[in-house]
């Protein structure tokens, strides 16, 4: 596509590698000194102010700003520890506390197939709540969400195993985690928008970046928690040291709410309700108005849901059992990995905020889909500081795409339908896609091998990057670039999609 906004050389290879480089150090340059109001194309702030459609103050506007960005990651922080607590303990513990009556084999599908029932209650809950967050607004629909989640995962941390209540507590098991789906489905967009919203459009890149940061520090206190329980004898940790880490859920739920209750709402929801623009069923309207943007969405957030449940959940079943690794050794090397992936995700939204969104995008997917065989290959020799390898290298390149997928979802769909529509996107693909990556890959691996669950990991990473140049093109033809000069996050990404 043509880049209407700027001339940018075709058949340079040096101008891109010069570009990129530039923006890498600019990247670090703002990290080092913490800047924070430097903007691609100059934006005097009433001009801000009128795109906006508030009349906030430039230091006002930027304390609202950083206020919602801190609130979305500490929210969504919380709300993935909680997602990802209930993945690792079905690959470690859930087939022998609630399906002890199965083999081994069998368990361990039992747990995955339950793990992904709260993938059903995804869309669901991005229905649900992206109607209320389009309806009555962003906040209070987030910390129903939290609220809902907190309760969810402290009461699986209370059901009784198998052998005191027999089939009613798998049951409750599964009702409970269909509850953490629906409160995730609604968590994810809610999140977004409410840092997204509060920044200009020309820096929601970076302002949604907050809410993707919330899965790294998620899956690093899950990883944490766990990995100090682990350390029980066997019997210890069946019998009660897998719940602990559900029951410290109650203690975040006080921590998030505390915090979350102390976010203004959006400027943008507020606008649009003053104007009138509030729709009446906005799931209607997304499926009636933007289907294609729906369904390229689903496609585009494939790896971004699918990578961390390869990992946190496959991977440690498949370590732990085939390979003979003990949980020590996989949770310390998935703590690495996590910790690679909080760092790295910042600096790749700066520089995707310079050099394009789609384009940075792509350029992460095919580094990604070439280093993931690469992965597999170093964790299938068991070898501790292999394993650790193999994760960082693809904890380098994984999260760069996943860091910048909210802010380039949000430019998919206008304000009235936006918390509706790039829910119903992002969780339809959890539910289809990333839930059942568990179940299906230990199903490929148990009838022919790790080679088909490299082949169709990759596949899920190819399926991914076409859906993303397709809807960069999409959305920057729909918003039509050349006319918005604030849209610099999208205004490079086009060029070369």
């Amino acid at each position: 596509m043509v880049d209407h906004c700027q001339e940018v050389p075709q058949n340079s290879d040096l101008h891109h590698a010069s570009e990129v480089w530039a923006a890498m150090l600019t990247g670090i340059r703002r990290l080092c000194h913490m800047r924070s109001e430097s903007d691609p194309v100059p934006v005097t702030e009433p001009q801000r102010s009128r795109r906006r459609g508030d009349g906030m103050s430039s230091s006002s506007d930027l304390r609202a700003a950083r206020r919602a960005g801190l609130g979305s990651f500490i929210g969504t922080a919380i709300e993935w520890y909680d997602f990802f607590i209930f993945g690792t303990a079905a690959a470690l513990v859930f087939g022998e506390v609630f399906f002890p009556t199965a083999s081994p084999a069998a368990g361990l599908l039992a747990s995955f197939a339950t793990f992904w029932t709260g993938f059903l209650a995804r869309p669901l809950g991005g229905v649900l709540f992206g109607h209320l967050g389009d309806r009555i607004g962003r906040k209070k629909t987030l910390v129903t969400t939290l609220v809902l989640m907190g309760v969810s995962s402290t009461a699986i941390g209370l059901v009784p195993s198998y052998a005191s209540i027999g089939m009613a507590a798998p049951a409750l098991l599964i009702l409970l985690r269909l509850v953490q789906g629906l409160a995730l489905g609604g968590e994810w967009g809610g999140a977004v928008l409410i840092a997204a919203e509060h920044a200009p459009p020309s820096r929601r890149i970076l302002f949604g970046a907050f809410a993707q940061q919330g899965s790294p520090a998620g899956g690093l206190l899950a990883t944490l928690v766990f990995l100090g329980v682990s350390r029980l004898p066997a019997e210890d940790f069946a019998a009660w040291g897998w719940r602990v880490p559900f029951l410290v859920s109650a203690v975040l739920l006080v921590v998030g709410l505390v915090i979350r209750l102390t976010v203004a709402e959006s400027p943008e929801f507020l606008a649009a309700k003053r104007r009138g623009e509030i729709v009446k069923a906005p799931a209607a309207e997304v499926l009636r108005t933007a289907p294609a943007a729906v369904l390229l969405g689903i496609g585009a957030s494939a790896i971004g849901i699918g990578a961390a449940y390869f990992l946190n959940a496959f991977m440690i079943a498949w370590t732990t059992t085939e390979l003979g690794v003990t949980r020590e050794t996989i949770l310390s090397a998935l703590l690495v990995g996590t910790i690679i992936q909080f760092c790295a995700q910042p600096v790749a939204a700066l520089i995707a905020h310079r050099v394009g969104a789609t384009r940075f995008m792509i350029v992460a997917l095919v580094a990604s889909a070439l280093l993931t065989p690469v992965c597999y290959l170093l964790v299938s020799t068991g070898d501790g500081s292999k394993i650790v390898l193999g994760i960082i290298l693809i904890n380098i390149v994984a999260p760069a795409y996943f860091a910048v997928l909210a802010g380039f979802l949000t430019h998919a769909f206008p304000a009235r339908i936006r918390y509706t529509g790039i829910s119903l996107a992002y969780q339809l693909s959890a539910t289809v896609i990333g839930g059942s990556v568990p179940l299906i890959a230990q199903s490929l691996l148990s009838s022919g091998g790790i080679g088909l669950v490299v082949a169709y990991h990759v596949g899920l990473i190819i399926l991914t990057l076409a859906c993303v140049a397709a809807l960069g093109r999409r959305t920057a033809k729909s918003q039509k670039v050349a006319d918005l000069p604030d849209n610099s996050d999208l205004r490079a990404s086009d060029a070369h999609a």
